[in-house]
């Protein structure tokens, strides 16, 4: 009888640890996502991070679920949004964006956030440095150290006799009055002259090109901004109307008929940054995670736009392209 008592409880502890197992193997993670634009905007980003998630063995309908939420380009509606996904308990948060880090980090303080492609962290106060970030934020970094300085090289490339340089701006952007005195001193260096315009909604563009046009801007540069990424058509509609020779920070301005853009391909950030949402899945701490930053963008011309504004690029600028769109 005793041999058979331990038969029986070795048979219940292998089914127990069975049971244990398959309940752990059977664990589906919650994975929520913020956007401040449209679902179709931010298709390409999306497209990116389930790839790099399915490419780490993370795949939705097996042990993942996505949840995404679209503001809309309604920026008030990202706390409301980012407190939908802390109440549905997501084990963590992906993000694009200073506005939207800053949404969700306002929302969770414990929930962790991985940004896929953000470019002012430290300004907003949610990171204190890319290699200890120390709180709940973690990811990849937008902006490499050379970004603005080449972008503006490449546009007076572009335009030799450019003098006066508009930079379209956002003031509620964290890294705002950084950026302009960054800018300023990089058009000096370049014997131009800067003209910040400054908006707040969509409702201001209009003001801020015909300020640019009143100054006889010789060319304009798009800061990286969730409002302007939110509008691309209507701000190369805008460029293109005021003939505008204009230098954007992603290549959908571009595809959409813009002059050049200069920047990283942000569905390549959104599978990196699945790479963290995978490493807190399985036990790392953001706070331990250090951020990466992007190592390589790509230069994007559409000739047709130039065609279009009455501007012959210089071939060692074409030349210059990555791809070029005629």
């Amino acid at each position: 009888m005793k041999k058979g008592f331990l038969v029986t409880l070795v048979a219940i502890i292998v089914a127990f640890g069975s049971l244990a197992q398959a309940q752990q193997t059977a664990k589906v993670w919650k994975i929520g996502a913020l956007v401040s634009s449209t679902k179709s905007i931010n298709a390409p980003r999306e497209q990116g991070l389930r790839q790099g998630l399915r490419d780490l063995g993370y795949e939705e309908g097996k042990n993942i679920v996505l949840e995404y939420r679209y503001a809309e380009g309604k920026f008030e509606r990202l706390p409301d949004l980012a407190a939908e996904l802390v109440r549905m308990n997501v084990d963590v948060i992906v993000a694009g964006g200073t506005r939207v880090t800053v949404a969700a980090r306002e929302a969770t303080r414990t929930i962790p956030i991985v940004v896929e492609g953000v470019g002012s962290l430290r300004e907003a106060g949610l990171i204190s440095t890319h290699s200890n970030p120390g709180g709940n934020v973690t990811g990849v970094s937008r902006i490499s150290p050379d970004f603005f300085g080449k972008r503006l090289s490449l546009l007076k490339e572009a335009v030799p006799k450019a003098f006066r340089a508009a930079a379209l701006f956002t003031s509620d952007n964290p890294s705002y009055e950084a950026r302009v005195k960054e800018m300023d001193l990089g058009v000096r260096a370049l014997g131009m002259k800067l003209q910040p315009l400054v908006v707040k909604t969509v409702n201001d563009f209009d003001s801020a090109f015909k300020a640019a046009a009143k100054e006889q801007a010789d060319t304009l540069l798009v800061m990286p901004d969730a409002l302007f990424h939110s509008h691309p058509e209507r701000i190369v509609a805008l460029a293109t109307k005021n003939k505008l020779p204009t230098m954007y920070d992603r290549v959908d301005f571009v595809e959409a008929g813009g002059l050049m853009s200069y920047g990283v391909s942000l569905p390549e950030l959104s599978r990196q940054a699945a790479w963290y949402v995978v490493q807190i899945l399985k036990g790392a701490k953001p706070s331990e995670l250090s951020l990466v930053e992007p190592i390589q963008s790509k230069f994007t011309i559409n000739l047709k736009a130039a065609q279009q504004i009455g501007l012959t690029l210089p071939s060692p600028v074409v030349m210059k392209a990555d791809k070029v769109i005629k």
